[in-house]
């Protein structure tokens, strides 16, 4: 039986040109995660938004918590789809009080 990749979704606002900054995101993504990703989609939208989804779940909504930090967003993604993975430096920041 094969299992199929997950498929992250990162929504973005045209209007707020943010679609650099889910560019960006989608290719550190990408590369952190080579190998468990199956997908990787921009969304355009509009009025602010800037979601992360992954699987149709969202895990990341820019009007709740602002855009977000890409250690905190990676530490989110291989806690869901890798939780034995260490993340190297993005592990390391997450208990650091800074």
């Amino acid at each position: 039986m094969t299992t199929r990749s997950p498929r992250l979704e990162i929504e973005y606002c045209t209007q707020c040109r943010w679609l650099l900054r889910a560019g960006w995101t989608a290719q550190e993504l990408l590369t952190t995660f080579q190998k468990e990703l199956g997908e990787v989609a921009l969304i355009p939208g509009t009025g602010g938004i800037f979601d992360i989804r992954l699987d149709g779940e969202t895990i990341w909504s820019r009007k709740e918590s602002g855009h977000p930090e890409l250690p905190e967003l990676k530490r989110l993604i291989r806690d869901r789809i890798a939780p034995d993975r260490h993340l190297g430096h993005s592990d390391k920041q997450a208990g650091s009080s800074t």
